[in-house]
């Protein structure tokens, strides 16, 4: 459901807006999934990848269990270089496979303090989201708003 007036949602506009974004917002758009023990440890579901990850291929024609780690993230064309996926060319020079960081799952994030100041900050609103049940009324909290209006 649309919620924002000021936000287009026609097709073509949101395909504009997506392939000549800026690098700023790429970064964002390049976000992969964390692993299941990953989400455990941080409270986060996805981050925007970035050089020195591991990732695992989860999709496509280089899915597999191997890790790699990523050699670059190439905004200009969405997709990152991993470490081990890689062919060769026809005059025999081996060349990087792009792959789309949406078809990876994060299973070791490079830690810096920017980095764990985002996890902390997204994972804290997280916690405060699932600390209280969102929208549910308990018994207690019901008798005192009725409490309330009739005083």
């Amino acid at each position: 459901m649309k919620l924002n007036k000021q936000v287009s949602s026609s097709r073509r506009k949101n395909r504009k807006r997506h392939f000549t974004a800026p690098s700023h917002i790429r970064r964002r758009l390049m976000s992969a999934p964390l692993s299941k023990e990953l989400r455990q440890k941080y409270n986060v579901r996805t981050m925007p990848i970035r050089k020195d990850d591991e990732v695992q291929v989860v999709r496509g024609h280089y899915k597999g269990q191997q890790v790699g780690k990523v050699v670059q993230v190439y905004r200009k064309k969405f997709v990152i270089y991993i470490e081990r996926i890689q062919r060769e060319k026809a005059n025999g020079a081996s060349v990087y496979v792009g792959i789309h960081p949406s078809k990876t799952v994060i299973v070791k994030l490079k830690m810096d303090k920017n980095r764990k100041r985002i996890i902390d900050r997204r994972s804290k609103g997280r916690l405060a989201a699932l600390g209280k049940e969102k929208g549910k009324y308990t018994e207690e909290s019901a008798a005192t708003a009725t409490a309330m209006e009739t005083s």
